[in-house]
């Protein structure tokens, strides 16, 4: 079968490492393009990785926020469920850089 995204690879079986947010959930079967290396899993498969997402409470931890002003310059607040996986706490110092066009935001924890 035909990559669905590049068109050009054909679809073999193999195993897949799988991330979330950064935190490793383990190797899972996949169909996985010879060209692109896209991978694509089956319904059984994605419940697996769904599961394993939440034994490690990272499942359902994205949000949108927004950006707003204060005095001079911008705030991103940081949503509750976010905060409390990583323990924040009020008043704690953080390290914010860009980084690929992305804003990152490290706590010295």
């Amino acid at each position: 079968m035909r990559c669905p995204i590049c068109e050009k690879g054909i679809l073999k079986k193999g195993i897949m490492k799988e991330y979330m947010f950064g935190i490793y959930l383990g190797e899972f079967p996949a169909e996985v393009c010879s060209t692109c290396g896209e991978s694509f899993t089956d319904s059984e498969t994605t419940k697996k990785i769904e599961e394993m997402a939440r034994k490690k409470g990272i499942w359902g931890l994205s949000s949108v926020t927004k950006i707003t002003k204060t005095g001079n310059s911008l705030a991103v607040r940081i949503p509750k469920k976010i905060a409390d996986y990583l323990k924040l706490k009020d008043g704690e110092e953080a390290y914010v850089h860009p980084e690929n066009n992305k804003l990152i935001i490290e706590t010295k924890n």
